[in-house]
């Protein structure tokens, strides 16, 4: 699995974290920043990791800014994308699992490292179920196709 990871400046130290528990993990990512806590603007980093995850580069995408709001709606603006916003552990599962979530995203200021990294570890390792949600995932779609 190849992980795309970036964050805003609200974002940055949880980021980090994750990165930690990635490598600790053995999974692939690569950082599109940024790179300290100094202001930037989250459509600047949620861009470049949802194109690379809708292009099939990456297989998901993680987002992490102040609340993780700003990082879900600019990722969801692209096309192929089903970015979640998640804050605890049962909708980490259930997005996965019901969903087929190709990015998350979080909260620094929202929620805590210990918890965020349980989230991510549920994400990361929660396969789609498929069946009747699949059907659910075709229509999404096909919204974003008569868009």
């Amino acid at each position: 699995m190849k992980v795309a990871l970036a964050a805003d400046h609200g974002g940055y130290v949880l980021k980090e974290e994750i990165k930690k528990y990635l490598e600790s993990e053995g999974i692939e990512y690569k950082d599109f920043g940024c790179t300290c806590t100094d202001s930037v603007d989250y459509p600047d980093y949620a861009l470049p990791v949802a194109e690379k995850v809708a292009t099939g580069e990456f297989d998901r995408g993680i987002l992490v800014c102040g609340t993780g709001i700003g990082m879900s709606i600019s990722a969801n603006k692209v096309k192929g994308i089903r970015c979640a916003l998640v804050h605890d552990s049962f909708s980490a599962k259930a997005t996965r699992e019901h969903n087929d979530s190709n990015v998350l995203a979080m909260g620094e200021r929202v929620i805590g490292p210990g918890l965020a990294l349980e989230i991510v570890k549920i994400w990361i390792h929660t396969p789609f179920l498929g069946g009747r949600h699949l059907r659910r995932i075709e229509k999404i779609k096909e919204i974003e196709d008569n868009q």
